[in-house]
């Protein structure tokens, strides 16, 4: 089996090629290739039962998702974006990137005509205020963001090529990914890794909201286990609505601070300042908090299963089971 990460050098692209590693297989078959692709170099894995390629470039570049199709991958996993923030501020980068690359990529399928599985990353940013209590399967995407609105674009593409055979497409609609290692990225969701992970890291932390935000949040290895399932789920299970609202966890700030205290300490907890940030605040305002993700659930996806879980497997993967005094 051949496999394809497109945006390999972020963080999700090297949780996914680490677990891929370990395993060494993918839907009961050996994997003999990845390629990691990116527009910076991305990292390898230390040790891989396969041969791990990668490639510095860009997506959207006329040309590029044609000769990473050469080898004609069996899944492709599309993790490349920019991120919120910046998607925001920077229009055309965004829309490039963002939904020039996934046509890019999709054409490039079309013409390679093996009709790979594509396993697409798209955000709760597809959705927009006003929100139902939960938020069901069923809910209008209208999103309040550029970010937004360039994947529900990419989620419309993956289901109208998936129709037409030209690939296989599952689209994932990501919670926040909560706790990032790593630096804080520009996207504006950023924040909610950065007041537990810098507090942790013995860094001093600023939250730019009120501690009554609730967000829905899912940790890394949580992402990196949706895609993993996306690539290997029947087909035929899905139906036509070929992208899924992921399970995650509906958290306040307060309940995220209120478990970092009680794992953590007094110490740790108290790193974290409030200090508003009307930017932030806006994009924020618009998010949705809360879903019901029954079909999501009902295909096999599995959540964490509390917010101190995902605390937890930070300090054990990232700080080698020790919190900074």
């Amino acid at each position: 089996m051949k496999i394809l990460i497109t945006g390999g050098g972020g963080m999700i692209g090297r949780k996914l090629v680490e677990r891929l590693a370990r395993e060494g297989t993918l839907n009961g078959q050996a994997i003999g290739q990845v390629t990691l692709q990116d527009v910076v170099e991305p990292a390898t894995p230390a040790e891989a039962p396969f041969e791990v390629e990668t490639r510095t470039s860009d997506l959207s570049d006329a040309g590029e998702a044609d000769r990473l199709l050469e080898d004609k991958p069996d899944v492709i996993f599309h993790l490349a974006a920019v991120v919120s923030g910046e998607a925001e501020t920077d229009f055309d980068k965004g829309y490039r990137v963002n939904l020039t690359g996934v046509m890019n990529l999709l054409e490039a399928a079309r013409r390679a005509g093996n009709a790979p599985r594509i396993v697409f990353t798209s955000s709760i940013a597809a959705y927009g205020a006003p929100f139902p209590e939960p938020i069901p399967d069923d809910y209008i995407l209208q999103p309040l963001t550029s970010y937004g609105t360039q994947k529900v674009c990419g989620e419309l593409l993956l289901a109208d090529y998936t129709r037409k055979g030209f690939v296989d497409g599952v689209g994932v609609r990501l919670p926040s990914i909560c706790i990032r290692p790593g630096k804080p990225n520009k996207a504006a969701s950023s924040f909610f890794s950065g007041i537990l992970r810098e507090p942790l890291a013995g860094v001093e932390a600023i939250c730019p909201v009120d501690d009554t935000v609730r967000h829905w949040v899912a940790s890394p290895r949580a992402a990196t286990g949706f895609l993993i399932h996306a690539a290997t789920i029947d087909s035929d299970a899905i139906g036509p609505r070929r992208t899924l609202a992921m399970p995650g966890l509906c958290v306040s700030i307060r309940e995220m601070l209120d478990s970092l205290r009680r794992i953590a300490g007094d110490t740790v907890a108290d790193r974290v300042t409030f200090v508003p940030d009307d930017f932030i605040r806006s994009i924020v305002s618009g998010w949705p908090e809360n879903f019901a993700p029954e079909r999501a659930l009902a295909l096999g996806f599995t959540p964490d299963p509390d917010f101190d879980s995902i605390i937890r497997s930070h300090i054990d993967e990232e700080l080698g089971g020790r919190v900074a005094d």
